[in-house]
C-alpha cells in the first residue's frame, strides 16, 4: 500500500534534497553560500581576462611612447556635449598635455577640453593573434584613430599602457597557479594514496619525507631554487621552471590530507567488498577510494591556488621570479620599486590590487566548496 501524500506528514517533510546525488546536494550547499558565488563569479571573470587578453588589452603590452611617460589614468565619459548645448552618446576620454619643469625636470599632466579622444566599442585596432594561432583585429575597447591612444590605467617609465600590461598578467599568473596545484595535485594523490593505502613501512617512510619538506623553511627554498635556475634560459623555460619549483614545494599539505582519508577509507566496506570482489589495488585506490573524497580534494586545489599566486608574485617581485618580457603581477610590481612611483605613480600598483582581489576571491571559493563538501550536515541557522 503506498502512503497517501496529502495525509502522511512524513511525506510532507521530504525535501528535494532528500533524494538529490552527492553533487546534487553539494551543488546546493555551494549555491547557498553568498561570498562562495561571488567570488566563483570574479574567479571565473579573472580566467576569462586572461583567456582572452588579446581582445580586451586596448594595446601591444610592450609597445613604448617618449611622449606619454608616467601617463596618469583617464576617465571615461560617455556623454559629449557639443558647442550649441546638445548632447549625444559618444564614449571618449579627455586628452592631456605633458609640461616639463624646466628647473626641477618634473613633468606635469593637464587636460585638454578641446582634446576627446573618442574610443569604439569592437573596433579595428593593432593587429594580433589570438592564442598566437588566430589572426585578430577587433580589440573590445580601442580608438576610433588608430594613430591616439589613452590610458585607464596610467601609463609606466616607458609609456607602456598598464591596463593592458595587467591584462597580459593576468594570464601568465592565474595559470601559474592551475598549472603548479595541477602538478602538486598529482604528487599529493598518488603520494599520500599510497602512504594510506599501504601504511607500515611504505606509509613511514612517505611521511618522512612530507615531514622533511614541510620543516624546510619555504621562502628561502623557493629563493635559492629560483636563484639557481640558468640566466640565459628563455623566459618560456623559466615560466615552467618556477611552475615546477612551486609544485615540489606545496604537495605536503595535499598528499597528507589523502593519507589521513586513506587511513580512514581503507577499513571501509565497500573497499572490503572490492578486495574481495578481485580488484587490483590501483583500481580500489582510483576507482573506489579516490571518487568519496572529490569535494574534499576540491576544495584543498581552490585553496592552494592563491599560495601559488602569492609565491610567484613574490619571486617576480624579488626579481628571482618571472623576469621580463615575460608579464606576471609580479613582473609589474617589480616596477614600482622606487620612491617616485609611490610619490609620483602610484597607479603603477594596480597589479596589487588585481592580487588581492583575485586571492580573496579564490578563497572564499576555497571555503564554499569546503563547507559544501559534507552537504549532509545540516545548517544550524
Amino acid at each position: 500500500m503506498t502512503a497517501n501524500t496529502e495525509t502522511d506528514p512524513r511525506a510532507l517533510e521530504q525535501k528535494p534534497e532528500d533524494f538529490a546525488s552527492q553533487w546534487r546536494l553539494i551543488w546546493i550547499a555551494f549555491r547557498r553560500h553568498r561570498l562562495a558565488m561571488t567570488g566563483a563569479i570574479i574567479v571565473l571573470m579573472f580566467y576569462l581576462v586572461g583567456a582572452f587578453a588579446e581582445i580586451l588589452a586596448p594595446f601591444d603590452p610592450n609597445e613604448s611612447s617618449s611622449a606619454n611617460i608616467y601617463h596618469p589614468p583617464q576617465m571615461v565619459r560617455f556623454i559629449d556635449h557639443d558647442a550649441d548645448g546638445g548632447w549625444s552618446f559618444s564614449p571618449h576620454v579627455i586628452g592631456m598635455t605633458m609640461e616639463r619643469d624646466k628647473f626641477t625636470l618634473k613633468t606635469t599632466y593637464t587636460e585638454n577640453p578641446e582634446d576627446k579622444i573618442y574610443l569604439d566599442f569592437f573596433g579595428k585596432g593593432e593587429p594580433y593573434k589570438l592564442w598566437g594561432l588566430i589572426p585578430m583585429e577587433r580589440h573590445f575597447l580601442t580608438t576610433e584613430n588608430s594613430d591616439e591612444r589613452f590610458f585607464l590605467l596610467g601609463a609606466d617609465r616607458l609609456g607602456r599602457d598598464m591596463l593592458s600590461r595587467t591584462i597580459y598578467g593576468t594570464r601568465v599568473s592565474m595559470s601559474i597557479g592551475l598549472i603548479g596545484v595541477g602538478l602538486s595535485l598529482l604528487l599529493g594523490l598518488i603520494l599520500g594514496g599510497v602512504s594510506g593505502y599501504y601504511g607500515g613501512k611504505v606509509d613511514m617512510f612517505i611521511q618522512r619525507i612530507v615531514e622533511l619538506v614541510i620543516s624546510l623553511p619555504t621562502i628561502p627554498i623557493w629563493l635559492g631554487l629560483s636563484a639557481a635556475l640558468p640566466q640565459d634560459w628563455s623566459p618560456l623555460a623559466r615560466y615552467f621552471a618556477i611552475t615546477i619549483i612551486l609544485s615540489l614545494v606545496a604537495w605536503t599539505e595535499l598528499a597528507r590530507v589523502v593519507r589521513g582519508r586513506f587511513l580512514a577509507l581503507r577499513t571501509e566496506d565497500f573497499v572490503t567488498a572490492a578486495r574481495l570482489d578481485g580488484c587490483k589495488r590501483g583500481r580500489v585506490i582510483f576507482r573506489h577510494m579516490m571518487p568519496s573524497m572529490v569535494s574534499h580534494i576540491i576544495a584543498s586545489v581552490t585553496l592552494a591556488i592563491p599560495v601559488m599566486i602569492i609565491a610567484e608574485t613574490s619571486l617576480s617581485f624579488l626579481g628571482l621570479g618571472l623576469t621580463p618580457p615575460i608579464i606576471s603581477w609580479g613582473v609589474l610590481l617589480k616596477e614600482a620599486q622606487n620612491i617616485r612611483s609611490i610619490a609620483q605613480a602610484p597607479w603603477l600598483f594596480a597589479p596589487g590590487g588585481a592580487v588581492c582581489l583575485a586571492v580573496l576571491a579564490l578563497n572564499f571559493l576555497g571555503d564554499g566548496l569546503r563547507d559544501a563538501a559534507d552537504p549532509y550536515v545540516q545548517d544550524s541557522h
